[in-house]
């Protein structure tokens, strides 16, 4: 039972305050107080709800004038609502802010890969890396021993060693290991695109071959993959054929470089090395069942290796063709379908006078430099690494090659016929396959040059 609550005179001799009668409640003094004066409806009105303002009142016990049915009056609290203009009014000041730290990389235009990416991707680039920094790699290795004195006395001779070995241009192939050609990690860098490797038709092991790779693009991945690795399965779709990619006789000259290169197969492209290549072993002895890859286009082509399209330099190039005649050797047109994807560089018709020093450079030095760009190991838009874009790598039908004499002059009718001949080869390949390995092409093949 609620205490009982003295009942207020309702004589209106002595007015108190809402505030003063709800004290005098709470002290027990209510006797000879009145509450005529107090107002619920008023008090009631500061909000809809009966609520007053948030932050402009106090809350007080107060006595309504309402009884339940035993008499006894209701006790709440109620808020006390000040409406005194001269109190000063409580304004919510205004904050200026900063910058927001981390906005900018929310609009950079730089894609980063994320952290959950599978272990079979992350080895896939790491391998891809590996080979595309190979020779920075092998010569800061060697530089790094050559700073400790201890192995200096192994250094020099083998330096020497390295500027006078014939072994990139002997064609004995001595030093060729089948075991690292088949190493597993090579299926982990011909996944990193991916790259197939496509037949047209089966070559006799009794025959010699020159196989021509096109295009260039800038650091011929696909003819790295196909010929000099095991991982796209070139003894499987050529039985016997002893295959050897061939690139710059300087690269023999990097220590530790080289003998990398020598192990997976790779031999100098001089005149000597092909000849040599093409009329040394096999089983007679005279170059039966080997073969080698030239990148016929080489540096100057690789200045053209612009996404969506495909320009060979190949009109004028016949140097390999009259090789084929003096060495009896059959012609095998390659078309790789998304070499020229794998990277983005300058454009020659954005920037002439760039491209126009490039061109020196390669009359001058014999090679260039492409200014190219692609991707990175930790984003998708800067860097180094190729674009991991589909490598197709289609061998055509071989042209045979009917060799003549090495002491005669070579017939320049009949070396112009057979390179009609291994163009129209090559167009063949592009009509037939376009549509279905080069569906995002911007234009269609052109022979330059």
């Amino acid at each position: 039972m609620a205490p009982s609550i003295p009942q207020p005179t309702q004589s209106g001799q002595n007015h108190l305050h809402q505030e003063s009668f709800a004290a005098a409640v709470v002290n027990g003094t209510t006797e000879n107080t009145s509450v005529s004066d107090w107002n619920p409806e008023k008090d009631a009105s500061a909000q809809p709800n009966g609520l007053p303002n948030k932050g402009d009142s106090e809350s007080t016990l107060i006595v309504e004038d309402l009884q339940d049915r035993d008499g006894e009056r209701l006790t709440s609290i109620k808020f006390e609502i000040d409406n005194d203009p001269q109190k000063p009014v409580r304004t919510q000041t205004e904050l200026i802010s900063g910058r927001r730290a981390g906005a900018n990389w929310e609009k950079s235009r730089i894609r980063w890969a994320p952290l959950n990416i599978p272990l079979k991707r992350r080895l896939q680039t790491l391998v891809v890396l590996g080979h595309t920094l190979s020779m920075a790699l092998f010569l800061t290795v060697f530089f790094l021993l050559c700073s400790i004195p201890l192995f200096w006395p192994l250094l020099l001779p083998y330096t020497v060693y390295v500027l006078l070995s014939p072994a990139p241009h002997s064609g004995q192939l001595s030093h060729r290991s089948p075991f690292l050609r088949s190493l597993s990690l090579w299926s982990l860098f011909a996944s990193y695109f991916p790259a197939r490797l496509h037949r047209s038709a089966p070559l006799a092991p009794t025959r010699k071959y020159i196989f021509g790779y096109h295009p260039h693009g800038i650091i011929s991945h696909g003819a790295f993959a196909a010929f000099a690795t095991e991982a796209m399965g070139f003894s499987q779709l050529f039985p016997g054929i002893t295959n050897s990619l061939l690139t710059l006789d300087s690269n023999f000259r990097i220590p530790l470089y080289r003998d990398y290169a020598l192990a997976m197969g790779l031999a100098s492209v001089s005149r000597e090395s092909c000849e040599n290549i093409l009329s040394r072993g096999g089983p007679n002895g005279e170059g039966m069942g080997r073969a080698i890859t030239i990148v016929v286009g080489g540096a100057r082509e690789s200045l053209d290796a612009l996404p969506g399209s495909l320009r060979l330099v190949l009109k004028r190039r016949k140097g390999f063709v009259k090789l084929a005649v003096r060495c009896g050797a059959d012609l095998v047109p390659v078309l790789a379908f998304g070499e020229n994807e794998l990277y983005d560089q300058l454009r020659p018709e954005r920037h002439p006078a760039i491209h126009k020093f490039q061109l020196v450079l390669k009359k001058a030095m014999g090679f260039t430099i492409p200014l190219f760009h692609a991707r990175g190991v930790f984003n998708y838009d800067v860097g180094l690494m190729p674009y991991r874009k589909r490598l197709n790598v289609v061998v055509g039908r071989p042209i045979k090659v009917v060799q003549q004499s090495q002491a005669k002059a070579v017939d320049e009718g009949y070396v112009d016929e057979i390179h009609r001949l291994y163009v129209s080869e090559l167009e063949r390949i592009w009509e037939e396959w376009k549509d279905t390995f080069a569906k995002d092409r911007t234009g269609e093949l052109e022979i330059v040059e």
